[in-house]
């Protein structure tokens, strides 16, 4: 352990998770029978893209499609076309890809097989607003729910009953067509009804379920959005309906999966490892306050695990925005973390989303240890004061401490690595 660079052995478990969830290994092992007809790939989110050109390499025999990614997570593909929209606020080429998946599908026979590759962003790259509502509208409710520290399962609730495309829409629209879905889980439970909210994965969760939400983490929804929600237009198709009765659908990654190839990766360097969940939810700095306060058991009084260990955990947490600072749930967890570890040695973390991308930013997430605080009180960053106005990208990047390692091409939810030496 004393010989180990804690910075290398934190990013190697963090690639360690990432390649778990490689799609030219998880798609390869999960591809459907081929139809009498034809075959088109669709599929939105942020490793859609990386997903498409997995299944292009995979697949022997004709297709054609397309998918919906970030701006900036593009792979070449040769027959799948591959269309780039905002996250996490919808745009109008969003809108305008949604249309085009919509149109890709329609027509088609009982002979025809229909590939939907699906990961977590989904939901943001798809707008399709329903009834009378516009795009205006699905922006502000976006907005409204990333502010809202609302988990995603009940965001995502919420998102398919303003929707024309989500909480199965989109299964239904290819229908007499057989429909395959490809999910990457990033999404606490794996429930892949949420992931992306459900494009072509129907749930039980009904108007009334996103109502109640609604009141319950007190979002407030443009009044027009309120009354599409109150009335039967919102309502969306079970998974009982007969259209959905050949389908087939498959979580190919998830956060349990790379948790497990990050412990591994982990004992192959001689370093114990326990895995706390890979379903933690919650707000992303009392989450980071919790994990302190284990990660200062273990240091002193060497309690609930015996040093030298890594702690790691999954899941999503949320931000209540009090303020317009840059950073991300990973960040804010992270700087939390440091303030709860602050003036302790021999401990090391990294909190960063799989995909690449915490937030807004260019950066995965960041490394914290505890002499972060201090080191932030050198340059004159008040670490309390960042956390207090959701800044946590300035405080990190103000002492260098950053994680960039660029879009992964997947998305299997959050990491949190804590070694403890």
């Amino acid at each position: 352990m004393a010989m180990t660079d804690p910075k290398q052995l934190l990013t190697s478990v963090f690639e360690a998770a990432v390649a778990a969830a490689d799609p030219e290994l998880t798609i390869r092992r999960h591809l459907p029978a081929k139809p009498k007809g034809r075959t088109i790939v669709i599929g939105a989110g942020k490793g859609s893209a990386q997903m498409a050109a997995a299944f292009e390499k995979a697949w022997d025999g004709p297709l054609e499609g397309v998918v919906v990614t970030r701006y900036g997570f593009a792979a070449p593909c040769e027959r799948i076309r591959i269309v780039e929209a905002s996250h996490p606020v919808p745009d109008a080429n969003g809108l305008e890809a949604a249309k085009l998946l919509l149109q890709t599908i329609s027509g088609l026979t009982e002979d025809d097989l229909v590939v939907a590759l699906i990961s977590g962003g989904g939901s943001a790259l798809l707008p399709s607003p329903a009834g009378n509502l516009t795009l205006a509208d699905e922006i502000a409710v976006n907005e409204a729910l990333l502010a809202s520290g609302a988990p995603i399962s009940a965001m995502n609730t919420i998102r398919k009953h303003i929707s024309g495309i989500k909480g199965g829409r989109l299964a239904a629209a290819a229908h007499p067509a057989r429909v395959v879905s490809l999910v990457v889980s990033d999404i606490p439970g794996d429930s892949p009804a949420l992931v992306a909210s459900g494009p072509t994965v129907p749930d039980e969760a009904s108007r009334a379920d996103a109502l109640r939400l609604i009141e319950t983490y007190r979002i407030a929804l443009p009044a027009n959005v309120m009354a599409h929600i109150n009335s039967a237009a919102a309502d969306a198709p079970q998974p009982t309906d007969p259209r959905f009765a050949r389908n087939e659908v498959h979580v190919i990654a998830s956060a349990a999966v790379s948790l497990d190839a990050a412990a591994e990766a982990a004992r192959m360097q001689g370093v114990e490892t326990v895995i706390l969940s890979d379903a933690i939810e919650g707000e992303a700095r009392e989450v980071g306050g919790v994990h302190a306060a284990i990660a200062r058991e273990v240091a002193t009084r060497n309690r609930p695990f015996n040093k030298p260990v890594l702690i790691l955990s999954g899941g999503e947490t949320t931000v209540t925005l009090r303020a317009k600072g840059k950073g991300g749930r990973n960040s804010e967890f992270l700087l939390a973390f440091a303030i709860g570890i602050d003036g302790l040695q021999g401990i090391d973390a990294l909190a960063a989303d799989t995909d690449g991308i915490d937030g807004s930013e260019d950066n995965a997430g960041a490394f914290a240890d505890g002499s972060t605080v201090s080191r932030m009180h050198a340059v004159s960053v008040d670490a309390k004061a960042m956390l207090a106005g959701n800044n946590a990208w300035t405080a990190f990047n103000s002492v260098g401490d950053l994680f960039v390692p660029g879009p992964t091409g997947t998305n299997v939810n959050d990491l949190r690595a804590i070694l403890i030496r």
